[in-house]
């Protein structure tokens, strides 16, 4: 009997290879302040330019991050940062000779719904730090800088734990 349950495991496996299980999911608590870039447009070279923002202010992200160690600390971290943060986009902008305007905007701004590594995140005027580029039509990223989420983010979050769906049945069938 155990060599059928067996073959009928194998044939399964055909089917189903691998599932992933999240270990860790992180929501985002009531006295937080967000975090977006929005690029321009969803093309190849505004997505390459939303990603050279994030990487060009990462160090002043983390700054901002580190020194944070209540909601009041970050949001005078956040303010006193803004300046860095616009001659570092200035720069990498002149430097790219990409021609798109940008705007960073410290207060309320509105952040749709989005689903985030299985929990729902509801739409709303958030406290958040939003750098604005262009037309601001393409897919955002956003972070939490308060709490400090963004350095969560960043850190090696594909570290799945992924198991083989018929060694896993197969070590119940032992273990009974």
């Amino acid at each position: 009997m155990k060599k059928i349950i067996l073959i009928v495991l194998l044939v399964i496996s055909l089917f189903l290879s691998f599932k992933a299980h999240e270990k860790e999911y992180y929501t985002i608590p009531k006295d937080s302040i967000r975090f977006r870039i929005i690029p321009n447009s969803n093309t190849v070279e505004d997505l390459t330019m939303k990603e050279k923002v994030k990487t060009s202010i990462y160090d002043t992200i983390e700054k901002i991050e580190k020194e944070s160690t209540d909601i009041t600390s970050s949001r005078k971290s956040i303010q006193e940062s803004i300046s860095t943060i616009n001659n570092k986009i200035t720069t990498l902008f002149k430097e790219n000779n990409y021609d798109k305007t940008f705007n960073i905007n410290y207060g309320l701004n509105y952040f749709p719904e989005k689903t985030y590594k299985g929990v729902k995140y509801e739409s709303g005027y958030y406290e958040s730090m939003v750098v604005e580029i262009g037309e601001k039509q393409g897919d955002n990223y956003w972070c939490v800088l308060f709490p400090p989420l963004c350095l969560i983010d960043t850190e090696d979050t594909s570290k799945k734990e992924y198991t083989f769906f018929v060694k896993e049945i197969i070590n119940r069938i032992k273990a009974s």
